[in-house]
Order: C-alpha cells, then structure tokens, then sequence
C-alpha cells in the first residue's frame, strides 16, 4: 500500500509539473491556435474517486476508538458515532505494534522516553519485543526520526496532538491498528 501510495503521490507531482510548466505567463491572453492535432486520451473505465487522506480507514472497526495507521503514519481519534474528531500525522517508533484491536493499559504524564527525551502525554497500548508501545509528545516539540539501532516504542505527536489524545485515550480506551 506504501507503494501504491507513494507512486500516486510521484504521479500527481509529474502530472502537476507539467501543468505549471505549459502554463502560458499570462493567463489573461487570449490562447493561441495550434496546428497540432489533440492528443489522444486512453481510458480504462470510470476511476474509483481518490481516497480522502483524512478520512478514517474503513477497516478501522466502529465506535469511539484511536485508529493509528502504520503506512499513513497517521493517527484518528474517533467518536462513538464513528466520525474523526482530531487527525494528525506522527513519527514512528522503531518497533511496530501488528494491525489489531488494543487497549489503553497505562498512562504517564510526564517521563523519560526510552530515547532519554523528555515526553509527555504518554498513552501505552501493547508490548513488543519487551518495548512498552504508546503515544506520546516531546516536550520540547520535537519528533526527530528514530535511531533506528535503538529499540524505542514511542508514537510521537506534536504537543497539541498529545494533549488531544491525553484527553481521549483513557485506560481501557480502544486503540486499533491498521496497516
């Protein structure tokens, strides 16, 4: 899916190169005639409408919950009526929790990440590989890529977004995973 996404995303940025690069530098004139026959257009049949990146995975279960996609890098909070009430992007730990239903086993206001940053807002969901996994925020604002030679299992989030999932994911709260 990764890849799917990411050739989409190539596609679009060549496809909006182009535009910008035969865009006439006044687009008040008048448009020139050409003597050039119009390009011919390939079809496949009708095309699936694109998928709105903010909208909540459909495979994400039902009621209130956190949804957290691993190729999205993305996390829902999610209403007991199944609409997003907060969406953000987040970083990645270096240990990944499998696609599946969780819940919140434990919660810390403030403590010394596994990395030894600073963090805040600390929702733990799972446990892989001996690594405690969870949400949590940088007190200083930060979300630097992992090393990926430690073993760390902390979600980060903007300060905001952690306040927001701080909030929302109390212990017991549903939490599930999606590829």
């Amino acid at each position: 899916m990764a890849g799917l996404t990411a050739a989409a995303v190539a596609a679009v940025a060549f496809l909006a190169y182009q535009a910008s690069a035969n865009a006439p530098a006044d687009v008040s004139a008048e448009p020139r005639p050409t003597t050039s026959a119009p390009a011919a257009t390939i079809t496949g049949g009708p095309q699936a409408p694109p998928r709105d990146p903010l909208a909540v995975p459909a495979n994400s279960g039902s009621g209130a919950r956190v949804v957290y996609a691993l190729a999205e890098r993305r996390v829902w909070l999610v209403d007991e009526k199944g609409q997003a009430t907060h969406t953000f992007s987040v970083m990645p730990s270096t240990v990944h929790p499998v696609p599946g239903a969780y819940t919140v086993t434990s919660r810390s206001g403030s403590v010394r990440g596994s990395d030894g940053v600073q963090i805040e807002h600390v929702v733990r969901f799972t446990t892989v590989e001996d690594v405690a996994i969870g949400f949590s925020a940088a007190v200083d604002g930060s979300l630097p890529t992992p090393d990926p030679a430690r073993k760390t299992g902390g979600i980060r989030m903007k300060r905001a977004d952690g306040e927001a999932m701080w909030t929302f994911a109390s212990i017991g709260a549903k939490v599930v995973v999606v590829a």
